[in-house]
């Protein structure tokens, strides 16, 4: 009679694959050795909690709030007006024009480096200096532009005592909105290799002779087939270029002093200056828009690439 014995798991009973059978001592170890293994990632998941969530909580919590911590819109509604909505407009027309800029000039690169040998040293040159320029930014690009166009530097010398060029005769545009779109474009092109080299390569040369053997030629080929792969590709790409630029502070910072005619200098200002002592939820509802507007550029982004990866596949 079975009826009152309890009943075993089959699967508890299955054997292992060394033929030792799989009890109650083997499911603990497997449940420590995933433990074990998730705790890798810990140290990131702390990073990003302390870096990047707590700050971000902090930016929505205190942009709601006035300066004896009680719940207020005014933030949003100052924010939304007067000079803070030119930073705003300020700021979006140089991640504008930036992002267009690179992506362009860095999509032309990426594509002549994706055309010629995978074993080039043109290709090898052109990845190691795109990876390491597109890191390189904040006070020492600054610098480096100082000391090549600034009033002393070594091309304004050469032009101007060699071939008579005064290239500050207009003003000092490297120290306004123009010298600081020069010196964003700077970065934003090797970003644009990076980002957008793995696309152009993402196009198979099948595709290219199907259409030749159809009876298209080059221009029939990149209308209906080589544009409408890239398209979604260099969209997103663009859309990482114009967040990149949007949130950049340090080179900014190094170059306009003065003034604080973008949003991310705003948000400086009132965290550091004295003069708007006590404002510092005026800067976090700036923060605030700020995040909105890279959050929604981020969806935008991820949506593009998951409609351009099914080519990358």
């Amino acid at each position: 009679m079975t009826a009152g014995l309890p009943r075993i798991s089959s699967a508890a009973a299955a054997p292992l694959p060394d033929g030792r059978s799989a009890g109650p001592r083997h499911g603990v170890r497997r449940g420590i050795r995933e433990v074990l293994d998730y705790l890798g990632i810990l140290p990131f998941l702390l990073f990003i909690g302390v870096f990047l969530l707590w700050p971000t909580c902090t930016v929505i919590v205190g942009a709601f709030q006035d300066a004896e911590g009680r719940p207020t819109l005014d933030n949003l509604v100052a924010v939304a007006q007067g000079t803070y909505l030119e930073a705003f407009a300020l700021s979006f027309a140089l991640s504008a024009v930036t992002a267009l800029l690179g992506a362009v000039l860095g999509g032309l690169l990426a594509w002549s480096v994706a055309t010629g040998r995978r074993d080039s040293a043109l290709r090898r040159v052109v990845a190691a200096a795109s990876g390491t320029l597109a890191q390189f930014g904040g006070v020492m690009l600054a610098f480096a532009f100082l000391a090549t166009f600034g009033f002393n530097g070594l091309v304004t010398l050469f032009l101007r005592d060699r071939l008579g060029i005064d290239l500050f005769a207009g003003g000092a545009w490297i120290y306004e909105l123009p010298g600081l779109a020069l010196v964003y474009t700077y970065f934003q092109i090797p970003l644009m290799v990076i980002v957008f080299l793995p696309a152009v390569e993402g196009l198979r040369p099948q595709w290219r002779e199907a259409c030749l053997s159809l009876g298209g030629d080059s221009w029939a080929y990149w209308r209906h087939v080589g544009f409408p792969i890239l398209w979604p590709s260099f969209l997103g790409a663009t859309l990482l270029l114009f967040a990149n630029a949007f949130s950049a502070y340090a080179t900014a910072k190094a170059l306009i002093s003065q003034a604080s005619p973008l949003v991310p200098l705003r948000i400086g200002t009132f965290l550091t200056s004295e003069i708007v002592l006590g404002q510092a939820n005026l800067g976090k509802a700036l923060a605030f828009g700020m995040i909105v507007v890279v959050a929604a550029t981020t969806v935008l982004y991820a949506l593009l690439q998951a409609r351009s990866s099914r080519w990358l596949r």
